[in-house]
Order: structure tokens, then sequence, then C-alpha cells
């Protein structure tokens, strides 16, 4: 009988010994997750702070992107001006052309950029470049 004890210890020990680092393994592959899924999604940068590289890098970043009207209008614009909701200008409905008549491309350019009424400035497009926001108001005055 104590032959069998031994064994049954013996086994019960490698036994618990594979779960302790079945269980470690896994702890490990969890933390890593967790670490990952709660990494910042950016940095703040302070003007003169070098550790963020050059701001021409960052402004070279963003303007390469390369974003078209269409895209930056879907992504920031079209939750309010696809139904026209706090009188912005209805896309498609002859809106902007109207208030191009009105005000020119650079009344809506200065709109766009400074904000108008309930629209805040440059709209949801806070990374959006002048010549962006400009494109944008192009592809909404094409299909308007």
């Amino acid at each position: 009988m104590n032959k069998f004890v031994a064994k049954a210890a013996s086994a019960l020990c490698t036994l618990g010994l594979g779960v302790v680092l079945a269980t470690a393994v896994n702890a490990a592959a969890d933390r890593d997750a967790i670490i990952e899924r709660i990494k910042p999604h950016g940095q703040i940068c302070i003007q003169g702070d070098d550790t963020c590289g050059t701001p021409a890098a960052a402004a070279a970043a963003t303007t390469s992107a390369g974003r078209s009207g269409a895209d930056i209008y879907n992504r920031s614009c079209a939750a309010c001006h696809a139904s026209g909701i706090l009188g912005s200008p209805k896309f498609g409905d002859g809106a902007m052309t109207a208030r191009l008549n009105d005000h020119g491309m650079d009344g809506l350019m200065a709109n766009a950029i400074n904000g108008i009424n309930a629209m805040p400035p440059r709209g949801t497009c806070n990374d959006c470049s002048d010549d962006e926001i400009q494109s944008t108001i192009q592809y909404m005055l094409d299909n308007d």
C-alpha cells in the first residue's frame, strides 16, 4: 500500500505542477493581452519637447494620409449634413450651392474652419488641414 500511496502522491504532485505551470503561462498571455488593450493610442507633445519628434514630421504624417473629400465627409461630416440636423446644409439638396452663391468659397471655408451656429470649428475633423477642408467642401458642392 505504501508504494501505491507514493505513486499516487507523485502523480498528484506532477499533475498539480502541470496545472500551476499552465496557469502561469496563461497568466503571462493574459497579462500581455491586457497591456496591449490598455496601451495609449497616441501621445501628447508639448512644444519644445524633443521626445515627440519634430513638428514637421507630425504634420507630414497627417497630410501624407491623402484623405479625399469623400473620405472626410463620410467620417466627419455625414452625421449632421446627411440629415440637415440643426440647420446644417443637407447633402445633395442644393443648400451648399445656395450658400456658395451667398458667401463664396472664402465664406464657406471661413465657416468650416471657424465654425458656425451649432457646427464647431473644423466640424468634427480637428486633424484636417485647410486643403482637406476645402476638398471636402468641394465634394459636397459637386454632389449638391
